[in-house]
């Protein structure tokens, strides 16, 4: 009996909705498709108008590729419009959302949602980033170089550092052993990026700073003159626009350096006698939690970072509302950036009794769009953050929750939260496919679709171990995740030295940021011709851009997942298991009969069709395949 239930399926792209950017005040039409002989035998549309429920039948319009497709038409009358389908078929009743099929009536959380008026940053579901952690990528004028001994933090010199030598370990470097990158370099280093085939560029801070990280930030308002200061930036900006690339930036607005010039703990940087710690009456007092005795709050309690006090109406103008505030400085020219990636938004205006954080997301949106509607609004969060993705905070998360830390778990890794704590450790270790789909589904299904092409897929960056350094995960494992970042919806993004198979150590921020190994001939490499290959295929085929996302196979250690637009489809299958698995596809799903002959790494595919509907593809121990469908004639 074919599993009729398996070709159930819509989403938010064109293919599906008639406008997926709808205004408030026109009509679209919404589409659902199953195989032509499933045994539906009507299909209604549900939504709410004025918090009524609406139900209107959906007819069947035509059949293409084995599959029935169903319209209906829905006047949109709100900012956000929430709606699902009712399936009568043969057996009963189905109710379906962004959940999936069901026999009970779902939750509306999970119903899909189209947002009315929403300026989707287009570009993002076309990109392919590469994460620069500057410090470690090029040094393209030594000039600009931190001298040894240049300053002291704490009582702690700086270091220089040669390019070939390994990253001291903390308690050594002290997040002070510099080895000269900066933006001379990034832009020195574009041809190699765009012939990687790299589109967007994400880049770890660049103001002004004493640690290599640049997240105890002194001076919001320039460049770290050891990147080459303001110029750099402009100059790199300029060159990356003029190459067709986009440029994100990254910033902390939730907490300064204890040495920036509105806080000025040490005097180290600025006038000793000026800012909020050393004189209880300038006006930057008011831009931080003190308490008695000159104490102060600090992010996560590190004394180095004290945290800003968004109750400061001031503060607020100098970040992000005023024409000369931070945020929309380096949006204008000739910066130009192109959105921001913001450190620790997760916590960022929450204090205890001092909660504003869902009250300034959607002032701050607003103010980044008044200078650029097309600028990209990046947050940090590790966690399931689906209540600041509705379309008025944030545009994506660093989706480590709905990327990196599930499919690392698949392949054998603890969970990168649960990892802290020695008790769950080894017990979060390893994810069955079962798990891994469900979280998928589960993450997304919360969020409008015009989010959900906004992901920002990852999973190594300057805060995690890489993947490829743990001896436990081999090539192809590691491919494996390359495999699933691209399948998903959303944005890939390469962290630096990922395609050089950089080196590095397990278990600190030291060991993911070593200097990045030009002159070790990477360019041949298996690590290099994988992401070379995948970001050509995203440029080259908009399935990989513009398609939904389908999950054909989970069970116990292979998960398979498609992209399709309707004219094309693309398969990613990844097993963890220690033996041979034969696994059915059923690609008749996505309008296909079969796979090509060799995936797109030229690896052999060795299936079978078992009907008209589904291929039964062997997969040999340990081995993901990322595939062309070969699709059914019209």
């Amino acid at each position: 009996m074919i599993p009729w239930q398996e070709s159930v399926y819509s989403d938010g792209t064109a293919l599906f909705v008639s406008d997926p950017a709808p205004t408030v005040g026109e009509t679209v039409s919404v589409r659902l498709r199953a195989y032509a002989d499933a045994p539906v035998r009507t299909v209604r549309l549900r939504y709410l108008r004025n918090g009524l429920e609406q139900v209107v039948p959906a007819r069947r319009i035509k059949t293409e590729r084995g599959l029935a497709w169903y319209e209906a038409r829905m006047p949109v009358t709100e900012a956000r419009m929430r709606y699902r389908f009712y399936l009568l078929t043969e057996e009963g009743l189905y109710f379906y959302n962004q959940a999936g099929l069901s026999r009970s009536m779902p939750a509306s959380i999970h119903d899909f949602a189209l947002l009315a008026d929403y300026v989707q940053p287009a570009w993002v579901k076309d990109a392919v980033f590469y994460q620069i952690f500057p410090e470690r990528f090029c040094n393209g004028d030594p000039a600009n170089d931190v001298r040894p001994g240049e300053y002291a933090l704490q009582g702690h010199p700086t270091l220089h550092m040669d390019w070939d030598e390994t990253p001291p370990a903390y308690e050594t470097g002290r997040c002070l052993d510099f080895f000269g990158g900066d933006l001379e370099g990034i832009r020195q280093k574009i041809p190699y990026l765009k012939d990687l085939g790299v589109t967007a560029l994400y880049i770890n801070p660049i103001f002004r700073a004493p640690s290599t990280h640049k997240y105890d930030c002194v001076d919001y308002f320039h460049v770290d003159p050891h990147f080459g200061g303001d110029e750099a930036l402009a100059a790199l900006s300029r060159q990356l626009h003029q190459n067709g690339m986009w440029l994100i930036l990254d910033i902390s607005i939730n907490h300064t350096g204890a040495d920036h010039r509105w806080f000025n703990r040490d005097g180290l940087f600025f006038p000793a006698a000026e800012g909020a710690f050393p004189d209880p009456g300038a006006p930057e007092r008011a831009y931080y939690f003190f308490g008695e005795g000159n104490s102060y709050h600090a992010w996560a309690g590190v004394e180095d970072l004290p945290t800003l006090n968004y109750t400061s109406q001031a503060l607020r103008d100098a970040i992000y509302r005023s024409g000369e505030s931070v945020l929309k400085k380096w949006l204008k020219p000739p910066y130009s950036i192109d959105g921001w990636r913001f450190d620790v938004a997760d916590t960022f205006a929450r204090n205890d009794e001092v909660q504003l954080s869902h009250a300034l997301w959607p002032e701050i949106r607003r103010s980044i769009r008044e200078e650029d509607p097309q600028a990209y609004i990046l947050a940090e969060d590790w966690e399931d953050c689906a209540e600041y993705l509705q379309g008025d905070e944030w545009d994506a998360p660093m989706n480590y929750y709905g990327c990196g830390r599930p499919i690392r778990q698949f392949l054998g890794q603890p969970d990168l939260f649960l990892s802290r704590d020695e008790a769950l450790r080894e017990a979060s270790r390893g994810l069955r496919a079962e798990d891994l789909a469900r979280r998928i589904v589960q993450y997304l299904a919360q969020i409008p679709y015009a989010l959900q092409e906004n992901q920002f897929n990852l999973f190594d960056s300057h805060d995690t171990s890489r993947l490829h350094n743990d001896p436990d995960i081999s090539p192809m494992a590691w491919r494996g995740a390359v495999y699933f970042q691209f399948i998903l919806p959303g944005a890939p993004c390469i962290y630096y030295g990922d395609e050089a198979a950089i080196g590095g150590t397990l278990g600190s921020n030291e060991g993911c940021r070593y200097p990045m190994p030009w002159d070790s001939g990477f360019e041949t490499g298996d690590a290099y011709r994988v992401y070379r290959t995948m970001a050509r295929l995203k440029a080259a085929h908009p399935a990989l851009s513009r398609g939904g996302m389908q999950i054909l196979y989970a069970i116990g250690d292979v998960i398979a997942l498609a992209r399709s637009d309707g004219e094309e489809a693309f398969a990613a299958v990844i097993s963890v298991s220690d033996r041979e698995e034969r696994v059915r596809l059923p690609l008749g799903a996505v309008g296909a009969c079969g796979l090509e002959s060799t995936d797109v790494m030229g690896e052999p595919l060795a299936w079978r069709a078992l009907d008209e509907r589904a291929v039964e593809l062997t997969v040999p121990a340990g081995t993901s395949y990322f595939a062309r469908c070969v699709m059914k004639e019209k």
